[in-house]
């Protein structure tokens, strides 16, 4: 069972930057993602990529965040910019594996007002 692994979280202001990593314990040709979820919300789509490099984007972080991948590294990248308190949560990485979901195991964003 493939394994996936976050770093790169913490606590930022608002205006700043962070950058979440995601290691794949083995190759994977499936879409990956990014997922968040706030306290008393539910989880929602952030990005996703395609191993070919196809990406989809949720309307509140289009033009902000970007999703990259690097197939070679078993890694999926998201880098996040212009953050403001609304981008607070916990996210999580995620992909496809043999017909089921696979989720990291979450890290948490603060972003400070």
């Amino acid at each position: 069972q493939v394994q996936l692994v976050e770093s790169g979280g913490g606590l930022v202001q608002a205006g700043g930057s962070l950058r979440l990593s995601c290691v794949a314990s083995r190759n994977i040709f499936s879409t990956m993602g990014w997922y968040r979820q706030a306290p008393g919300k539910q989880r929602e789509l952030v990005a996703d990529i395609t191993r070919g490099g196809i990406t989809k984007y949720a309307d509140s972080v289009k033009g902000r965040f970007t999703i990259s991948r690097d197939n070679a590294k078993n890694t999926v990248y998201l880098q996040m910019n212009s953050l403001s308190p609304e981008d607070t949560a916990v996210y999580f990485c995620a992909t496809e594996s043999g017909g089921l979901g696979v989720w990291g195991q979450g890290i948490q964003v603060t972003v400070s007002s």
